[in-house]
C-alpha cells in the first residue's frame, strides 16, 4: 500500500453492524482468510477498513468551479450539491452490498475451486467498498445541508435486500455460476467506469476513496473475464458443460442492465458542472459498450483459434470479424460466435426504455412474436423470474395505454427499511454504543 494511503475505521457500533452483516451474507469469510495465502500469496490479507488516498488533487478538476479548493466538509456545499453527491454515495454503497447478496446464492455451484475463491475474495472486497462509502457518510455532518443523517443512510443501505436496491442490476436473482462470472465481467466493469468518473469528485473524501477501490476493481474484472475465456475455448471444441449459446443468452441478460447503470444517456451534465464526474452519461455508456465489444471480439478470436490451432492470433481476429459480418470459414458460422446486443435492446432507462428492439437495434412491435423472440434470446431460467415478468407486465400496460413509458422508467424498487425480529434486519440499532449486541 502506498505511503500516501491512510486507513480508518467507522465508529465502533457501525463497524460491528457491518461485521454482523458480513457474518450473514459472507459466512465463508473465515474460510477465505484461512486460505488467503494459498490463493493470493502476493496480496495483503483482507482488512475491513476504509482507505484514503491523500495524494489526490486538492482543487476541483472539472465543472464551473474548476480550480477552486475541493469541498472537505458537507457544510461547504449547498443543498443541490449535497443531494447529488449523497445520491451517488448511497447508490454506490447499495451496489457493493447488493452484489454480495446476489453472488452468495450461487457461489457453491462453482465447479472450479479457484473460480470460487476468486468470487469469494471479490465479495470481501465489495464489502470493503461498501464500508468505504459508509466512511464517507459517517465522517461528516450531513444534516446541515440535507434532510437526513449519514447514520440513517447507512442503516437504510444495510437493510436493503435483493429486490429493493437502488439500481436494477442488483435486484436480479442469479440462476447459476455463469451469472456470477458474467456479472463480474460486465456489471463490475460499469463499476470501474463509475469509480473512474468519480475520482475527480469535488468532495475530497469521495475523491480520496476512488483510487483504492479502483485498484481492487481490476481484480473483479479478471474474476469474470478469465473463466469466460476458458469456457469459450472449451465450448469451441465440445468440452465442458457451458455452451456458446448459453454464454450468449447471459450476455443478452446482463449487458442491458449494465448500460442502464449509466443512467439516461441524455443526462449527467449537471454532475459534470458541479465537479462530481468528468464524463456525461452517454459518452461513458458508449465507451463501455465499445469496450465490451472488444472483449467479446477477443472471445471470438479464441473460439476460432481453438477450432483451428494453426492460425495466428491476427489471422483468427480477421476471420472472426468476417464471420460476424456474415461469411463462413471452414464450418464456423456466425451462430457459433458471440455478439453483443446494441444499446437499444431491452432497456429500462434512457430514450429507448420499455421499447421493443431486437439485439440488432431494429424496432419491433410488442406482442406474442416479440415475446417469443425474447424467450429465445434470454436464458429460460430468467424469463420465468420476477425481473423479466415485471418488464413484460409493464410492456403489456404500455401497449394497452394503461402506463406511459415515462412512468414505467420512474417505477423503481420500494426502498423500505426491513423490520422484524431478526437482528440482521435492523443492522445498526441492535448494536449498542460499545459494539456489543443489544438494543439502543
Amino acid at each position: 500500500m502506498s505511503t500516501t494511503v491512510q486507513k480508518s475505521r467507522i465508529p465502533k457500533k457501525f463497524h460491528q453492524a457491518v461485521v454482523k452483516w458480513q457474518e450473514m451474507f459472507i459466512p465463508d469469510m473465515p474460510f477465505l482468510n484461512e486460505n488467503w495465502k494459498s490463493y493470493f500469496p502476493h496480496q495483503p490479507e483482507f482488512e475491513l477498513c476504509a482507505f484514503h488516498d491523500c495524494s489526490v488533487c486538492p482543487n476541483i478538476e472539472v465543472g464551473t468551479d474548476k480550480g477552486k479548493p475541493k469541498f472537505t466538509n458537507a457544510c461547504d456545499m449547498n443543498k443541490e450539491h449535497a443531494d447529488h453527491l449523497l445520491k451517488a454515495v448511497k447508490a454506490q454503497a447499495s451496489t457493493e452490498l447488493g452484489s454480495i447478496q446476489q453472488h452468495r446464492k450461487t457461489l457453491a455451484r462453482a465447479k472450479n475451486e479457484t473460480d470460487q475463491f476468486w468470487i469469494l475474495r471479490m465479495m470481501a472486497e465489495e464489502l470493503r467498498h461498501g464500508y468505504q462509502m459508509f466512511s464517507v457518510l459517517l465522517s461528516d455532518d450531513w444534516r446541515s445541508v440535507t434532510d437526513t443523517s449519514g447514520e440513517d443512510m447507512v442503516e437504510e443501505v444495510l437493510s436493503m435486500r435483493t429486490g429493493n436496491h437502488v439500481l436494477g442490476a442488483f435486484n436480479i436473482d442469479f440462476d447459476s455460476f455463469l451469472d456470477n462470472i458474467t456479472f463480474c465481467a460486465l456489471i463490475d466493469r460499469v463499476g470501474k467506469y463509475q469509480l473512474d468518473m468519480q475520482k475527480v469528485s469535488a468532495y475530497r473524501p469521495m475523491s480520496e476513496s476512488m483510487g483504492p477501490m479502483l485498484r481492487e476493481e481490476a481484480f473483479h474484472l479478471a474474476t469474470g473475464v478469465t473463466p469466460l475465456r476458458r469456457w469459450v475455448e472449451e465450448a469451441a471444441v465440445g468440452k465442458g458443460m457451458i455452451s456458446i449459446p448459453m454464454i450468449q443468452e447471459v450476455l443478452n441478460k446482463w449487458l442491458p442492465r449494465g448500460l442502464d447503470m449509466f443512467g439516461d444517456e441524455r443526462g449527467g451534465g449537471r454532475n459534470v458542472e458541479m465537479g462530481f464526474k468528468h464524463t456525461k452519461n452517454g459518452e461513458a455508456m458508449h465507451q463501455y459498450h465499445a469496450e465490451v465489444q472488444g472483449i467479446v471480439h477477443d472471445f471470438n478470436t479464441r473460439i476460432v483459434r481453438a477450432r483451428h490451432t494453426e492460425l495466428s492470433r491476427p489471422e483468427a481476429q480477421e476471420i472472426a470479424e468476417k464471420v460476424i459480418a456474415g461469411d463462413r470459414y471452414e464450418g464456423i458460422t456466425r451462430d457459433e460466435l458471440l455478439t453483443i446486443p446494441g444499446v437499444k435492446f431491452f432497456r429500462r432507462r434512457g430514450p429507448n426504455a420499455f421499447m421493443a428492439f431486437d439485439t440488432e437495434g431494429n424496432e419491433r412491435t410488442w406482442g406474442r412474436d416479440y415475446q417469443d423472440y425474447m424467450m429465445r434470446t434470454l436464458p429460460d431460467s430468467y424469463v420465468v423470474g420476477r425481473d423479466f415478468l415485471q418488464f413484460a407486465e409493464a410492456m403489456d400496460q404500455i401497449a394497452a395505454g394503461e402506463l406511459t413509458q415515462v412512468d414505467a422508467v420512474r417505477t423503481m424498487p420500494a426502498l423500505s427499511r426491513v423490520a422484524g425480529t431478526c437482528p440482521c434486519s435492523n443492522a445498526v440499532r441492535w448494536v449498542n454504543g460499545n459494539g456489543s449486541e443489544g438494543v439502543e
